[in-house]
């Protein structure tokens, strides 16, 4: 099989895709990706390092918009949020969601339902690895920490089969309203919204990253 670049690699070092498999890589998707889905991927970020200490491990986070504002800055008021948080805003440019990122994906996060079916609708077998946020959410709770491999085993593989499993219990774990799983878009709104969709989306990346990391936030 041949891997990026060309190089040979036996065919269980790779994804069906032909990407290495020593790394992850989680898209986060909304509209514009310039507030919610930049706020998501720079949070996933600083609480993953947080919680190892570096974002590393094979671990990649990045983000896209189905109608993206390519090589756009962050909205300042998404910028302020993540600042608030301690997390780094930095160098972030928007994208425009293509193929290829749905193709190099193992987890896909849209902030709605509407990004979801999207995404899905790209082809590329994206079903089984695309959720809204807060669905992945609340399939992560439902997952017993101790059924994951150890952190020792790698960030890696204890990430493929999360994935695995949310999307096992997919049918079972319904959302209460069609809302529950919704992050609404704050662009142009004044910044106490801006902050309350911040600490949503704190909220739903909390045990997500703990189910990541095998490792709490800190109290």
């Amino acid at each position: 099989m041949r891997g990026i670049g060309g190089a040979d690699r036996p065919a269980e070092q790779t994804t069906t895709f032909g990407f290495p498999r020593d790394t992850f890589r989680i898209l986060h998707v909304s509209t514009g990706n310039v507030c919610r889905s930049p706020i998501t991927e720079r949070l996933t970020r600083h609480f993953v390092a947080e919680r190892l200490g570096v974002l590393g491990g094979g671990l990649i986070v990045e983000s896209a918009g189905t109608w993206g504002h390519e090589g756009a800055r962050m909205e300042e008021n998404a910028e302020t949020v993540l600042s608030e948080f301690g997390a780094d805003a930095a160098g972030f440019t928007g994208r425009e969601l293509l193929d290829e990122h749905v193709i190099m994906a193992d987890l896909v996060l849209t902030a709605t339902r509407d990004h979801r079916a999207q995404v899905i609708s790209m082809g590329h077998s994206a079903g089984l690895r695309t959720f809204t946020l807060k669905e992945f959410t609340r399939l992560v709770r439902a997952i017993d920490p101790a059924t994951l491999p150890p952190l020792e085993e790698g960030v890696v593989l204890r990430a493929r089969a999360l994935v695995r499993a949310a999307a096992a219990l997919r049918g079972w774990l319904l959302a209460p309203t069609a809302e529950a799983d919704e992050v609404y878009d704050p662009y142009g709104a004044p910044l106490p919204f801006f902050r309350s969709i911040g600490d949503e989306i704190r909220d739903a990346l909390d045990p997500v990253v703990t189910a990541l990391t095998g490792v709490p936030a800190r109290t």
